[in-house]
């Protein structure tokens, strides 16, 4: 089993920026990728980034690109969503989700473990 804590969600601006941290604890081991995800009531989870523990590879929705950046800590078990230049669609709870084994890791059922969520509000 792996467990996933998310933090760093909060009330912002827009324009301003954002740290999410999503910790992992347990057979963490056993996680080749790590995703980011984000949902809207009523509208399916949609992929934000992920990344390969092991070589840093990233991959990010286009809606993101050049504005999110994800990043891990290996000595941490600490993955990382920089946010800048946020904008009010970027509201959503996020999700943070782990991967035993290698894949695309851009669909959500492609992910085994996931977090509780954290909630980002953009205010316009």
């Amino acid at each position: 089993q792996v467990q996933l804590v998310e933090s760093g969600g909060g009330l912002v601006q827009a324009g301003d920026s954002l740290r999410l941290s999503c910790a992992a604890s347990g057979r963490t081991f056993s996680s080749y990728v790590m995703g980011w995800f984000r949902q809207v009531p009523g509208k399916e989870r949609e992929f934000v980034a992920r990344i390969v523990w092991s070589t840093g590879s990233t991959r990010y929705a286009d809606s993101v690109k050049g504005r999110f950046t994800i990043s891990r800590d290996n000595a941490k078990n600490t993955v990382y969503l920089q946010m800048n230049s946020l904008k009010p669609e970027d509201t959503a709870v996020y999700y943070c989700a782990s991967r035993r084994g290698p894949g695309l890791g851009v669909r959500d059922y492609e992910y085994d473990y996931w977090g509780q969520g954290t909630q980002v509000t953009v205010s316009s």
